[in-house]
C-alpha cells in the first residue's frame, strides 16, 4: 500500500485518512510466525522514509485457521523507502531462507557499516559472507555498495576476478578493499 507523503504521528504510525488509496502493483508479503509487528519496527527504525500503514486483526476465524487469538495482529502494511511491504503473521508453518534476499544499495562505506550492523544486530553470524547476512527474524539482505557491481562488471576480466576474489573472502563488504583488489593491491 501506497502511504502519503504526510508526517506521521509521533510514534511512525499513520491514521487511516493518511493512507492513499492507490496499491503498488507488487508487494512482498513476509511471513512470520507471530513478530509481524516487531519486524515491521524493526526495519522502520533502520531505513529513512519508513513508516507503519494499516494493521489488520485476526477474528474469531483466525484461531481455527492459524490458531491466532481474536484480535491478535494477521498483518502490517508498511512502507521502507518508497517500497510496500506485508507483514503477515501466519503460524510458523513456513520459515525464511536464502531463496530470497533484499538488497540494500549503499553509495559509502559508513552507509555499509549502519545498515549491517542495524540489519545484522540479533542475527545469525554464521550465514554472513559477501555481503549477505541474516537478521534476527531470519529475513536475508544483501548490503551491497554500488561501486561492487561496477568494479565486477569491468570489462578488463582480470581487474573483475581480483574483486570477486577479494569479496568471496569478506562477510561484510569493505569498499577499500575491493578498490584495493581491483587496482592489483594486496589485501591485508
Amino acid at each position: 500500500m501506497r502511504i502519503n507523503a504526510k508526517a506521521p504521528h509521533a510514534s511512525g504510525r499513520l491514521t487511516r485518512g493518511q493512507m492513499q488509496s492507490s496499491i503498488q502493483k507488487i508487494t512482498p508479503c513476509l511471513w512470520f510466525d507471530n513478530q509481524a509487528e516487531d519486524a515491521a519496527d524493526f526495519y522502520i527504525s533502520i531505513f529513512k522514509d519508513s513508516k507503519i500503514g494499516r494493521i489488520t486483526r485476526y477474528g474469531k476465524e483466525g484461531y481455527e485457521i492459524h490458531g491466532k487469538s481474536e484480535g491478535t495482529v494477521m498483518t502490517v502494511e508498511f512502507e521502507i523507502d518508497g517500497q510496500a511491504f506485508t507483514a503477515l503473521n501466519g503460524g510458523p508453518i513456513f520459515k525464511f531462507n536464502e531463496a530470497i534476499s533484499f538488497q540494500v544499495h549503499c553509495e559509502e562505506q559508513e552507509e555499509v557499516d549502519y545498515y549491517w550492523e542495524k540489519l545484522s544486530k540479533g542475527g545469525d553470524k554464521k550465514t554472513q559472507q559477501c555481503g549477505w547476512l541474516k537478521d534476527k527474524y531470519g529475513v536475508s539482505w544483501q548490503v551491497i555498495p554500488n561501486v561492487l557491481s561496477e568494479l565486477l562488471g569491468d570489462p578488463d576480466p582480470e581487474k573483475s576476478q581480483r574483486v570477486m576474489k577479494a569479496m568471496l573472502q569478506m562477510k561484510k563488504i569493505d569498499i577499500e578493499e575491493i578498490r584495493l583488489a581491483y587496482n592489483g593491491k594486496s589485501i591485508q
